[in-house]
């Protein structure tokens, strides 16, 4: 397959088939929930959506969101390459109809049409000594970006200090600030340290992590599971309607941070959570979720 075909196909997959461990959290999502309430509803069409877009390989969500691509690749790869497949890709896929219009400059308002833009798509390289190439795709709606928030630590409104504590206050308070807003429920990414721009991307790359996945540092693990808990006793629910499930999943990571900062970026991942990732080694490409 040549390369500007697998990553068309990488975007129609993202775009079209939720993965499986998403759609598996949003059936016991379904399954909590009183018959006859909002929730209940809003969940079962949720799940049909779900099948009908793999069916007809059509997109999850009319909002097909901003293309964010992360690519590994050995040493005298060149990156030129993959920004020429994918700008190919994503103009073809938005021929296709897999991709709405996204792209929209801020100065003129003027959408590009075919999802190409500067820095759009957006592109994280990244070379490592493995032999093969591995591209992960995220599709991040708008509406789950804007409820997205970051906090600069010490936060003297919630009495937040520079520890765990004042990170698990913080993100309880973005969680509720979003009301249901971000077609909810959502996932959680926190990225904790860097500055203000690596901070961010820390958080969105946690959306990469699967469904249940915790964290190998073990204090950040015990803060997932807490704040799952207590996030969906929020009673926030699916779409704001209240429910038993306001969030599918929380994951939170650490980096270094500057003596003088300390920042915690929360961003926010719709229900309709699209990742894809894409290997290729030997010439043969293989796509997993």
């Amino acid at each position: 397959m040549e390369l500007k075909e697998a990553f068309l196909e990488l975007i129609r997959r993202a775009a079209t088939d939720l993965p499986p461990d998403v759609e598996a959290v949003l059936q016991k999502a379904y399954e909590k929930e009183d018959d006859n309430t909002p929730a209940k509803n809003v969940f079962a069409t949720i799940l049909e959506n779900v099948k009908l877009a793999r069916k007809q390989s059509t997109p999850i969500c009319q909002d097909t969101g901003s293309l964010v691509f992360y690519i590994d690749y050995p040493e005298g790869g060149q990156e030129r390459t993959y920004r020429e497949a994918i700008e190919w890709a994503a103009v073809e896929a938005t021929n296709r109809q897999y991709l709405r219009p996204n792209a929209v400059d801020p100065i003129s308002g003027k959408n590009s049409g075919n999802n190409l833009g500067i820095n759009a798509p957006y592109i994280h390289f990244h070379q490592w000594q493995k032999d093969e190439v591995r591209v992960r795709l995220l599709l991040k709606g708008g509406g789950s970006e804007n409820v997205g928030a970051q906090y600069k630590l010490p936060h003297p409104p919630l009495n937040a200090g520079r520890d765990l504590k004042g990170v698990r206050k913080v993100i309880i308070d973005a969680v509720k600030n979003a009301q249901g807003l971000g077609c909810a429920p959502g996932s959680i990414g926190v990225g904790i340290g860097g500055g203000r721009d690596t901070s961010y991307a820390l958080s969105k790359e946690q959306f990469f992590r699967k469904m249940g996945e915790r964290s190998p540092n073990p204090e950040l693990a015990e803060l997932e599971t807490r704040l799952l808990e207590e996030l969906n006793q929020l009673q926030i629910g699916p779409m704001g309607f209240g429910g038993k499930t306001t969030v599918l999943e929380v994951f939170i990571a650490s980096q270094a941070r500057h003596p003088a900062t300390y920042y915690v970026s929360v961003s926010y991942n719709c229900w309709a959570y699209r990742r894809k990732t894409m290997t290729i080694k030997n010439g043969e490409v293989r796509y997993d979720d």
